[in-house]
């Protein structure tokens, strides 16, 4: 019985890491506002994220998403980062972070 519950989780994690979450295809929702290369101050309210480290990026989208971070957008930024999970930030994070 305990070999069959390992045997499952072990192929439940590996069929998750088929859906790790990849920083391009999540940031293709940011460019809207952002510009293709994170290079614009979304609707001319939010600061320019491009150079920003991945770190503050993280912060930042936890922030919007409990609430605790934002400005103007923050309502806006609110709904946009709901959908996301910490894997996504993470992952987000790194690829804005990487954009020279």
């Amino acid at each position: 019985m305990k070999l069959t519950k390992i045997l499952a989780t072990m192929a439940i994690l590996g069929v998750t890491s088929l859906f790790a979450a990849d920083g391009a295809t999540l940031f293709k929702a940011c460019a809207t506002c952002h510009g293709a290369n994170a290079e614009k101050s979304a609707l001319n309210k939010s600061q320019v994220i491009k150079g920003w480290d991945a770190a503050k990026i993280e912060a930042a989208l936890h922030g919007y998403k409990d609430g605790s971070y934002g400005g103007a957008m923050k309502g806006v930024m609110k709904g946009q980062v709901a959908r996301l999970s910490d894997t996504d930030i993470k992952a987000l994070a790194g690829y804005i972070s990487a954009m020279k």
